[in-house]
């Protein structure tokens, strides 16, 4: 797999993050720059693609419009379109006829937009980016990228072939974007606060997430797209859904991805048959090849200890990395020796969580946003930017994990890569059966280590 060279300064960042395998080639985009408009399509109108929408109307680039919507629910493009309309009403230019519904309306988004954001189940990533690389157009696409090694294959063949159509890619792992991991990056590599890292822990433990229960006449395969999360095939477990922020972390300040994987998981308080195959707890022990070793833990369970962040151990001391803004480091006798203060804010450094106190981020741009200003800028500028590659590293780790918690097997980054277990079907259609089914008792098949049954590697 493609690996980046490492930005270290916003500005390096931007112009770094296209990707480094091959030339390329200056094709035309799919939006020349000095047109008027952008079209933006939205593929995906639950909360998340609604936000990205929102953010792309929100960039100071003249002439973006919301031209087009689809959901393979009809209710969601609407609620999507009310919602938008009323923070953007002269910015969102989509008639009756470019709403969408069910599970081929993407088709139509991509055919009439110049840009185009991805934001249905993480399942269908790989197939509607394709799509979307094939037709020459400019793409926002929300982590993670694929839910198994197949899916992430596929990316990484179309990221390459966005690159030779000169079409612009953003990711949506935005801590890349964020201007205090940006500044602790430029520490730890530039500056050798830390001095060489030597081991990392990063965290996404938290208490839960929504379900939704099953409605009248509802088939079985719209009953568990509309509960993705559930489903290891539309989803990939949490720790492929949430938890890949902190292990893109790992990888980014590390500079590679890990070579080898093996960890624990399972149900403790998830039990109900109802919630499909996610587990509610997974442990990985990650090995990169110059020998750091990175714990990762996430968790969806109520009453225990909460944690969203990642640290790393150098030889020279700590850096502990928060999404607040609150990112400092100390020493190895726990002296600070560097603390980021968000811009504006001079004088006042952003608290710790070591100190119990909110974090502030001042004055800093949201990086959700700055993904989209970053986006629209290189359309308009015609300037490389293809986060594909890295967003396929990262989510290629993140279902490496998976499968050794699933498995309880020690794997490696090729056998990983390798594996031909393909969990997302190709095509969906509404007569397609779901990958998996309820049993007699409603409950769905569930990965147990060490036993054959769930298809893992």
């Amino acid at each position: 797999m493609t690996t980046q060279t490492i930005p270290t300064t916003r500005r390096d960042f931007i112009g770094k993050t296209a990707a480094t395998a091959g030339a390329l080639t200056v094709a035309q985009s799919a939006w020349a720059a000095g047109s008027d408009k952008i079209k933006v399509g939205l593929i995906g109108c639950g909360g998340r693609g609604s936000g990205a929408a929102n953010q792309a109307l929100s960039t100071k680039q003249e002439g973006v419009v919301l031209h087009a919507v689809a959901d393979a629910f009809k209710e969601k493009a609407d609620g999507a379109l009310s919602n938008l309309r009323t923070k953007h009403a002269e910015k969102v230019q989509v008639d009756d006829s470019r709403i969408f519904s069910g599970l081929d309306g993407y088709k139509q988004v991509i055919d009439s937009c110049d840009l185009v954001i991805l934001t249905t189940p993480p399942g269908f990533r790989p197939y509607h980016f394709e799509a979307a690389v094939n037709a020459g157009k400019n793409i926002f696409m929300e982590k993670p990228v694929a839910v198994d090694s197949p899916g992430v294959r596929k990316v990484q063949e179309m990221a390459k072939v966005a690159d030779e159509k000169n079409l612009k890619v953003v990711v949506g792992l935005q801590r890349r974007y964020q201007n205090c991991y940006i500044e602790a990056l430029k520490q730890v590599k530039e500056n050798g606060i830390i001095g060489d890292i030597v081991s990392g822990q990063v965290y996404w433990n938290g208490g839960g997430i929504w379900f939704r229960d099953r409605q009248p006449g509802q088939s079985e395969l719209m009953y568990q797209i509309n509960n993705w999360y559930y489903f290891t095939w539309l989803c990939g477990d949490h720790i492929n859904e949430q938890h890949i922020h902190n292990i893109d972390v790992a990888n980014w300040f590390i500079g590679g991805h890990p070579i080898s994987a093996q960890g624990m998981g399972g149900r403790m308080q998830r039990t109900e048959k109802k919630t499909g195959q996610l587990y509610d707890h997974h442990y990985v022990e990650y090995t990169y090849a110059n020998g750091v070793r990175v714990n990762s833990q996430c968790r969806h369970q109520s009453g225990v200890y909460n944690a969203v962040r990642e640290e790393f151990t150098g030889t020279k001391g700590k850096i502990y990395l928060i999404n607040s803004g609150a990112c400092y480091a100390v020493d190895h006798k726990g002296n600070t020796i560097w603390k980021y203060r968000p811009s504006g804010e001079p004088a006042v450094a952003a608290e710790g969580e070591v100190k119990g106190k909110k974090a502030r981020r001042g004055s800093d741009p949201d990086p959700y946003q700055i993904e989209h200003d970053t986006l629209q800028a290189a359309i308009r500028n015609n300037t490389p930017l293809n986060n594909a590659y890295y967003g396929a590293e990262s989510t290629m780790t993140s279902v490496m994990g998976r499968m050794a918690t699933y498995s309880g097997k020690e794997l490696t980054w090729d056998q990983a890569l390798n594996s031909k277990v393909q969990h997302m079907p190709a095509i969906v259609t509404a007569e397609t059966e779901p990958p998996v089914k309820p049993d007699a008792d409603g409950g769905y098949p569930i990965a147990i280590p060490g036993k054959p049954g769930v298809e893992i590697i």
